[in-house]
Formats: structure tokens, C-alpha cells, sequence
């Protein structure tokens, strides 16, 4: 992944010293198992523990000549081992090492993940909180509805981030399984004890049944959830583009002095934070065509799924990554304005108590079509300007039904907020 979109915590989950040094874990944690069962001398898994190491460029030159990165690989440690070098790789196929190793930065990068998403639940749950009671217009298909409140907005956000959060853990839980099974799974060459000793090493689970390779299920899985959080993220920042809108202006990423917004127009402040969120997520959501086809594989493993992962897994992690910490950022330091929620709310004339109106004369005896004729009727006067509360205390079919009280009490705004407490006690924000 380019510079730009990388933060350094992850960048360095995915370097490929870090990589590497993975692959090397998992080599000794083999070599210490096989010592522990019998199969190698103890003495010669101690020097080799004591004598591996790689060296990235040496390895470059001998994969020229093996055209294989892993035996590259295993031949850089044993040259730096000596003799005892020979049970480097004992028993066991490169995918052992690789799918193995994949594990460990993979759950490494999904507690880097969860944590990046915990502080962002963090904040929406305190803006929510600090909001609760700031109304606003609800908007269903662009247009006004009815009357919420801005900390109820967020309190939907906190919500779904708790699903994400879950979701995060599953596929944390699903990743962190390795393999020590040989060439087709079946532990020919390799004891299942040793299996079990090196996971249980490394703090993974042995997968239960592998054939050359942990099946790409598990990696589908992993990118699915980073797909999700990624189209969650979306539509927090497409949300908070829209109500920067000029002739919404409800909120606004925050605009530092000297900052430019477009080098034509200087009056501008664009959304253009949120507008990279929402542009990210198309790209995250991209990989994960890929893992999904990588689940299909010819017999016991082909060399398919390899090269796309190398881009897909590194890549999707570290974007989504970077959009977690963009968006926190962006709303640690949102401006919003409460007075122009409320001058948008109040368009019209109330037009937006208009179901609390028809509630109202249903109430009375009239049925709903009735009812429903009598309000819009009204409601299409305020469309060409005429005040809807107004314009109902003039309609003397209404006045036959409704006082004047009655109508007053329909345009009651904590009508519509009366139960916003259920909402933020069922997500623990009280």
C-alpha cells in the first residue's frame, strides 16, 4: 500500500523484515517441537535456535536460483546454522511455515484493528452522549421526515460499531489457526503432537483438517469482516458529507488556518477527508471478490490463491487501518452547529409534525385515508410556502375536528424525542 494511506503500526505488522522474522518463529517452534517428541536431537534444535537468522538480500540471490522464496528461505538459515541446519524444514512443506506465519500477522493485525475501531466507538459513543438532546431533522431519500436528534444519529453509528467490533473478534478468533500437516495435510512426515506443540507455541489453534494449505474460507472470512467495517465507514463519511452540504451546513470537517480547499475557488471548504473514507472503502471492498475466489482451489492446493494475497491481505488491513484512524480524527474535530440544525428543522412551518397531525384526527374518528387527505392537502400549501400549522388551524374541516390546543399539541417536539432514553439505555450510553 502506498505511503499515503499507510500508518506506521501496521506498516510495520506487514514489513517484510517482520514477515520474514515470522517464517523464523515458526521454523524454531518446529525444530522445538520435533526436539520435544524425539525426532531431531535437543542439542541440535538449541543451535539452531541459538544460530538462525536471514538475511533479505541473500535470500533475494538464492531465490533467483531456487525460484522459490521459502526454500530461499531455508537455505539462508542453514547456511548461518551449520550442520545442524539440515533439520531446518524437517518433515514439513512451505505452506506450514507460510500459512502459519500468515496467522500470526494476521491476528496481530486484528488486534491492531480492534483497537482502532474500539477508540472510534469511543468517540461517536461520547458525541452521542454530549448530542443527545440537539435536534435536528431526520432525512429518509434526501427529503425531511421527522424530527431525531443529532446523539441519536450517533447512537445508530455506536450501534453498528459494535457489530463491527464483534465481527472483528470472530474473524480474529477464525484466523488464528495454523498447520504443521506436510505436503497434502495428512501428517506423513510430521507427528500431529508436533503440530499441536507449535501452535500451542505461537498462541494459535492447529486447524482441525488441512490439506497443503489452511483452507481460504477461513482468509474470505477475514477479508468479508474488513469489508463491512469498510462500507460501515463509508456511511459515517458519506452521512457527515452530506450534512456539510452548503445549504445544509449541520456540521463541518474541521478547516485549519491556511488550509486550501480548492485552488481555483477560495471560499471553498471540501468534505475532502470524508470523501477519501468513502473512495477507500470501494477499494477495500474490491479484495474481497478475490478471497472469495481463492476459496476454490485444484485438489489438495494450487498456487492460485498466492499472489493474490500477497497484495490483498497486507493491502486491505493497512486501508482499513488508515480509515479507522481518519475517521476518529475527523470526528475529534467536527464542528457542528446546533443553531443551523434547528433553523433546518423549522422550514416550512412544521410541515414535519405531519403523521403526529394525522395521528391526531385518526384519533378523533376519522379514518386513516380521511385523514391522510386532510393533512397533505395542508402540507402541499407549505410546499409553496404557506405555514403548515397555520394553514391547518385554517382548514375548518380540521378545525371541525382538531381546537386549536389540539393542533398547537401535534407541533410538540418533545412529542417525537420522548423516548430517546430507551435508545441509549439499550446501548449502555446512560
Amino acid at each position: 500500500m502506498i505511503e499515503r494511506y499507510t500508518r506506521p503500526e501496521m506498516a510495520k505488522i506487514w514489513d517484510i523484515e517482520h514477515r520474514t522474522q515470522k517464517w523464523l518463529e515458526v521454523e524454531l517452534a518446529v525444530c522445538d517441537g520435533l526436539a520435544e517428541y524425539g525426532y531431531i536431537p535437543r542439542e541440535a534444535a538449541q543451535t539452531i535456535r541459538e544460530r538462525a537468522r536471514f538475511d533479505l538480500k541473500r535470500m533475494a540471490e538464492l531465490e533467483k536460483e531456487t525460484r522459490h522464496d521459502v526454500m530461499a528461505f531455508v537455505r539462508n538459515v542453514e547456511e548461518n546454522v551449520g550442520p545442524e541446519g539440515r533439520y531446518v524444514h524437517y518433515g514439513i512443506t512451505s505452506y506450514d511455515v507460510v500459512d502459519t506465519a500468515l496467522a500470526l500477522l494476521l491476528r496481530d493485525s486484528c488486534d491492531q484493528l480492534l483497537a482502532r475501531a474500539r477508540r472510534l466507538a469511543e468517540v461517536i459513543a461520547r458525541l452521542a452522549k454530549e448530542y443527545k438532546h440537539t435536534p435536528m431533522i431526520g432525512r429518509t431519500h434526501g427529503i425531511h421526515a421527522e424530527p431525531i436528534t443529532f446523539g441519536f444519529k450517533l447512537a445508530g453509528w455506536y450501534d453498528e460499531m459494535q457489530r463491527n467490533l464483534q465481527r472483528l473478534q470472530f474473524a480474529r478468533e477464525m484466523v488464528s489457526v495454523g498447520k504443521v500437516s506436510g505436503a497434502v495435510g495428512i501428517h506423513a512426515n510430521v507427528d500431529p503432537r508436533v503440530e499441536e506443540y507449535v501452535c500451542a507455541k505461537l498462541g494459535l489453534k492447529p486447524a482441525p483438517a488441512s490439506t497443503q494449505i489452511i483452507s481460504r474460507d477461513v482468509h474470505a472470512t477475514y477479508l468479508s469482516t474488513l469489508s463491512i467495517l469498510a462500507a460501515s465507514l463509508e456511511r459515517f463519511a458519506t452521512e457527515l458529507r452530506n450534512l456539510q452540504r452548503t445549504e445544509i451546513l449541520e456540521v463541518q470537517e474541521y478547516f485549519a488556518p491556511g488550509q486550501t480547499g480548492s485552488s481555483a475557488m477560495p471560499h471553498k471548504r471540501n468534505p475532502w477527508n470524508c470523501e477519501t473514507v468513502s473512495g477507500l472503502a470501494r477499494v477495500v471492498r474490491g479484495y474481497l471478490i478475490p478471497a472469495l475466489e481463492n476459496i476454490a482451489t485444484w485438489h489438495e492446493r494450487d498456487l492460485s490463491n498466492s499472489s493474490v494475497e500477497r497484495v490483498i491481505l497486507p493491502d486491505a488491513t493497512i486501508l482499513v487501518d488508515w480509515m479507522l484512524w481518519k475517521l476518529t480524527d475527523i470526528l475529534e474535530h467536527l464542528a457542528v452547529f446546533p443553531e443551523n440544525m434547528k433553523r433546518n428543522m423549522e422550514k416550512f412551518g412544521g410541515l414535519v409534525f405531519s403523521e403526529h397531525v394525522m395521528l391526531a384526527l385518526v384519533s378523533k374518528g376519522l379514518s386513516r385515508e380521511q385523514a391522510y387527505k386532510l393533512v397533505q392537502r395542508n402540507a402541499a400549501k407549505a410546499w409553496e410556502g404557506a405555514d403548515f400549522q397555520q394553514s391547518l388551524k385554517q382548514d375548518e374541516e380540521v378545525r371541525r375536528v382538531l381546537s386549536e390546543e389540539e393542533i398547537d399539541r401535534c407541533f410538540d417536539l418533545q412529542h417525537h424525542l420522548r423516548h430517546l432514553n430507551v435508545t441509549f439505555q439499550r446501548l449502555g450510553l446512560e
